[in-house]
């Protein structure tokens, strides 16, 4: 079979399993710089519906041991997670694989509330799918919309005034600073609800880690 290839093909794994360290990396010191002011919203003027005011993440939690230390491990280890992102991207274009990892609405809506009926027991039988059901594309494309507004977000904070229409865009910027930890919990909420989709289907790790069979 001259045009076989594995269900995971290896820049797929490669880009998936990097993300790990770089995520929690990214995670663990952005919340070493939210401890070094733990309030949301203009000094004076917190925002009220942010729970946590003044209560800086726990320190098991942080990477960098004070500020500055946190920053240059941020930015460090942000660019490999956007080099990593678009490399990504770019194999998903230039491979064809989009056309079967992305969340296209007309093909993949019915599918998804259909595998969603199924998870929450509403449906007995769970729709088709190949490799992937409508619902897993959906959440995979929406998590690369996330990181999209993560990364642009965490530029908005690096250079607010350099990049003002940016900054604008965000609406300034201490919404830019709510919305960049916002999408890190997002973010870490789709990573809990991913890995307990594993654990009900743990052949997709298999697949994760050899690239599973050959088709066509």
């Amino acid at each position: 079979m001259p045009h076989a290839r594995r269900i995971q093909p290896g820049p797929i794994r490669l880009s998936h399993w990097a993300n790990v360290p770089l995520l929690a990396i990214l995670a663990a010191s952005g919340l070493q710089i939210l401890a070094a002011y733990p309030m949301l919203g203009p000094q004076g003027v917190p925002y009220d519906w942010y729970p946590f005011q003044g209560t800086p993440p726990p320190a098991w939690s942080r990477l960098g041991g004070w500020l500055a230390g946190a920053r240059h491990w941020h930015f460090a280890f942000g660019w490999f997670f956007v080099l990593n992102g678009l490399l990504y991207v770019a194999y998903l274009f230039a491979s064809g694989e989009w056309r079967r990892r992305l969340f296209l609405p007309r093909r993949d809506a019915r599918n998804a509330l259909h595998m969603a009926a199924y998870y929450l027991r509403v449906r007995k039988e769970a729709p088709p799918q190949d490799p992937y059901n409508g619902l897993q594309r959906f959440a995979y494309t929406g998590t690369l919309a996330l990181a999209l507004v993560e990364v642009l977000s965490g530029l908005t904070l690096y250079k607010p005034v350099q990049l003002h229409w940016l900054t604008s865009l965000f609406g300034g910027y201490d919404p830019a600073r709510s919305v960049h930890l916002l999408v890190l919990a997002l973010l870490a909420f789709f990573t809990v609800g991913h890995v307990v989709l594993v654990l009900l289907h743990p052949r997709t790790l298999g697949e994760m880690v050899t690239g599973g069979k050959r088709h066509e």
